[in-house]
């Protein structure tokens, strides 16, 4: 096992939906995203429902790194570059360390579906308080990549390396 003896191997995570005009019952985004982690064996602490707003992402999502219970936070939405998207903004001077090939990897995998439009999403993840943050943008199809392709796969690895004393 080497390298990936540390992993958590039923991750637990948040799921925070960034958004000023849905509903929980409109979350199609943090819907997708929960039922692709349930299926991962990846276990959902928390459903969040967030405004677009810097002290409501930032307060929530440090409140939630510093849950012991949680091993990784994934948002969904505000990563575009309207003037009311400010996911990014409000977490990233809170990352300890970035992870630039997440959003890498997310825009590669992004292209076939909407081509050069890939340039306008800000997706990104990061480290804060030893807990994984992935970033994503709000749209359906984006969670389900970044959750299927992405999220799904990586998260106890990464987990277990933030973890790591």
């Amino acid at each position: 096992m080497g390298h990936h003896n540390h992993d958590r191997v039923e991750p637990t995570v948040a799921i925070c939906t960034i958004s000023s005009s849905r509903s929980h019952s409109e979350d199609s985004s943090g819907d997708v995203i929960e039922s692709i982690l349930c299926e991962a064996d990846i276990s959902i602490g928390t459903r969040e429902l967030l405004d677009d707003s810097v002290p409501a992402i930032r307060s929530t999502v440090e409140s939630l790194a510093n849950d012991p219970d949680i091993d990784g936070i994934v948002t969904t939405g505000g990563t575009g570059v309207t003037p009311d998207d400010c996911t990014i903004e409000a977490l990233d001077q809170l990352f300890e360390k970035r992870l630039p090939g997440f959003g890498e990897l997310f825009r590669q995998r992004s292209i076939e579906e909407i081509g050069s439009r890939v340039v306008a999403t800000r997706a990104t993840a990061g480290i804060i308080d030893a807990t994984v943050v992935c970033c994503l943008p709000g749209s359906e199809n984006a969670a389900r990549l970044g959750a299927a392709e992405i999220i799904a796969p990586e998260l106890g690895h990464l987990a277990g390396l933030a973890q790591r004393s």
